[in-house]
């Protein structure tokens, strides 16, 4: 049964596509607010006995809160995973039309390593491309893979997380044309669970696979309002995050289920997640589930 992670993508910067997230943070939103806030919920999934947090470089400051307050002997026993790929861009804004900036090269690579390093104070235990798509060139990129691969004999894990209705696509490419990569951070939840398979095919390849968007930004809560997931849930006596979580848990090929709370209260609910059979009703097509979220607002 998988894990629960700390994802930190709506800590590290003002502003998110979650449901009401302008709501859960402090009101004016600085800099000091999210180190605080970030700090705090560290600290409640550790000691809860979560062990895998996960960054990247677009959320804002992340790593930085996250090496902040790593100490040598918490370093020992935590996993740290964090992504490469996009580069924040809102100069600590919520109300931008551009947040982040996509770009999958090289060069991008060897700058953003450094940062990483730096941020975090050493080498994270995964490293990730960031929301890989099925057009993006990394994949066919030698030189970029030759130096993943050297990363990889460095002793970092290296991987893709992937974004968009053709994950599966995206993920059975790396599988099967030699890269370097061996692990996976996808998003399925019970509304989006077409990468499923292949997720389950990664798994059986011997790749670490991290779930994401288990409550898919918000849409399995309780913010989401009369739903017929969220009818179900009440129907069962559980929070509907719980149980989105629970399902996500559930699945056998997943090693790693982050929760992406930015409350004390989400993070506990989260944590005691629940399971009540597959929930397969409740699936989307990928297209529809994709284009609902792309309209999502950053709040």
């Amino acid at each position: 049964m998988a894990s629960i992670g700390l994802g930190l993508a709506a800590l590290g910067r003002p502003g998110y596509i979650n449901l009401g997230h302008d709501e859960d943070l402090p009101p004016r939103r600085t800099v000091e607010d999210l180190r605080v806030r970030t700090h705090e919920l560290l600290e409640q999934a550790w000691q809860a006995g979560v062990r895998y947090f996960d960054a990247a470089r677009s959320y804002g400051l992340a790593e930085q809160f996250l090496g902040e307050w790593i100490t040598p002997e918490r370093r020992t026993a935590m996993t740290v995973g964090s992504k490469w790929g996009y580069t924040y861009v809102a100069d600590w804004r919520h109300d931008v039309e551009t947040h982040e900036v996509k770009d999958h090269s090289l060069a991008t690579f060897e700058h953003q390593w450094p940062e990483t390093l730096e941020a975090l104070g050493g080498p994270p235990d995964f490293y990730l491309v960031h929301s890989l798509t099925s057009d993006s060139p990394a994949l066919d990129d030698k030189r970029l893979l030759d130096r993943l691969r050297e990363l990889a004999d460095s002793g970092v894990r290296v991987g893709l997380s992937t974004s968009g209705p053709r994950q599966a696509e995206t993920l059975r490419k790396a599988l099967s044309s030699g890269t370097p990569l061996s692990a996976v951070q996808a998003t399925w939840n019970v509304l989006e669970t077409s990468v499923g398979p292949a997720l389950a095919e990664a798994h059986d390849a011997g790749w670490f696979v991290v779930v994401k968007e288990a409550v898919a930004n918000g849409r399995l809560t309780s913010r989401a309002g009369e739903t017929p997931f969220n009818e179900f849930a009440r129907q069962h006596g559980v929070a509907p995050d719980a149980l989105a979580v629970g399902a996500a848990v559930a699945q056998p090929w997943a090693d790693v289920v982050l929760s992406g709370a930015t409350t004390t209260a989400q993070l506990a609910s989260n944590l005691a997640y629940r399971t009540e059979g597959p929930l397969t009703e409740f699936a989307q097509q990928p297209e529809e589930y994709w284009t609902e979220r792309s309209s999502l607002p950053w709040i």
